[in-house]
């Protein structure tokens, strides 16, 4: 372990995301206004669309190569992830989700077009004095965790 801080929560809020609302972007998006800077993120519902990512393509490639997968077809979706600022000081998701339809379940990072389908319920509990921030690491080439 290279990081880890102490905070405690702060305000909760509790979204119903309608169809067709864009995950991450509608989250990141009412952070922004909320000036929510950090938080756990809880998410529920359907999605339908998109891409997510389902592993680096050679694990001991850096930065790693990501492997993308569509998102074809309305899905049950659970996922969870965190909310701290990226190096532009904007709210920035990294969210995991596990996707299901019938026999078939996916798991990944959503990210660009997952839309919801119908309806998603989220959970938001802000994360007060962590000074955490999002950075771009180098030698990964991933956003990591890193003291503000």
């Amino acid at each position: 372990m290279k990081v880890s801080r102490e905070g405690r929560i702060g305000r909760v809020f509790v979204l119903r995301l309608e169809d067709g609302d864009e995950i991450p972007g509608c989250i990141e998006a009412f952070a922004a206004e909320r000036k929510l800077s950090a938080a756990c993120c809880l998410l529920v519902g359907g999605a339908a669309g998109g891409t997510l990512v389902v592993g680096p393509a050679d694990g001991s490639l850096r930065p790693p190569v990501p492997v993308r997968a569509a998102v074809e077809g309305v899905h049950e979706v659970v996922a969870a992830g965190t909310l701290f600022p990226g190096e532009d000081g904007r709210p920035r998701l990294h969210v995991h989700g596990a996707l299901g339809r019938g026999d078939r379940a996916r798991v990944g990072c959503l990210r660009e077009g997952v839309r919801v389908w119908t309806v998603a319920e989220v959970v938001l509990l802000e994360l007060l004095d962590t000074g955490m921030v999002r950075r771009r690491d180098p030698a990964t080439g991933l956003e990591l965790l890193l003291p503000g």
